[in-house]
């Protein structure tokens, strides 16, 4: 007699092959990215937030960086939607260099902006492999003004770094109003306070409002170190 499995049983079962079968939309993800962002070069990953309008001088100051990034040799890494990313994508446009998009599938806020190169433009349906191309082909990530998703991408980069998990590479956060909050409160509080840090990992990142100190800081940087893959 077969053996009888209740509602919840059968629904769980079918979870489970959900799952086994997502594996390969996931594998799907990882192989177009690999394939893609390998043939592009050394690029900078610039990140903030999608609801900065072009006439906010955060917004400017993206365009701005992202032309001196590209003029120096590099290309220029977005999340590919509007704001910040924006931004980042015209600037790499305006200076010839090479412009990434990088977009995901949400219910709000994103759509892919008008200055990402039409052969480098990719679609996500998971962060975490989204994630993970921001990380592998960056020489570096420059955070300006964001929501809990600049958070995310600020403190992955972070993590990772500070656990030899990725190659160092630079890291600026632009907006010292914006920033000097949470970066008292990470060398009051996890620092001083509870020892969850060491004293070095307060110099894995740069504060500036300054345009061309971040490029500069990039510059000195790969003076001592390779451009090459993070992992």
């Amino acid at each position: 007699m077969d053996k009888q499995i209740s509602p919840k049983e059968k629904e769980w079962n079918d979870i489970k092959t959900n799952d086994a079968w997502a594996v390969f939309k996931i594998m799907s993800e990882f192989v177009e990215g690999f394939e893609k962002l390998s043939k592009i070069g050394p690029c900078i990953s610039i990140f903030g937030s999608a609801r900065t309008v072009p006439d906010h001088p955060y917004y400017k100051m993206a365009d701005e960086l992202a032309y001196k990034i590209c003029k120096n040799g590099y290309g220029i890494i977005s999340g590919g939607g509007p704001g910040i990313m924006e931004a980042a994508n015209k600037g790499a446009n305006r200076a010839g260099g090479k412009s990434v998009g990088l977009n995901i599938d949400l219910p709000f806020e994103q759509n892919n902006n008008p200055y990402i190169d039409s052969d480098k433009s990719l679609q996500f349906n998971y962060f975490f492999v989204r994630k993970l191309m921001f990380v592998k082909y960056a020489q570096g990530f420059v955070v300006l003004p964001g929501g809990f998703g600049t958070l995310d991408e600020l403190f992955e980069a972070l993590t990772l770094i500070q656990t030899h998990k990725i190659e160092r590479f630079p890291i600026v956060l632009i907006g010292k109003s914006y920033w000097e909050g949470l970066l008292q409160w990470i060398e009051k509080t996890l620092l001083e306070a509870n020892n969850n840090i060491e004293k070095e990992d307060l110099k894995l990142y740069l504060l500036t409002d300054s345009v061309d100190e971040a490029v500069e800081f990039i510059e000195k940087f790969y003076v001592n170190y390779k451009l090459r893959p993070n992992f």
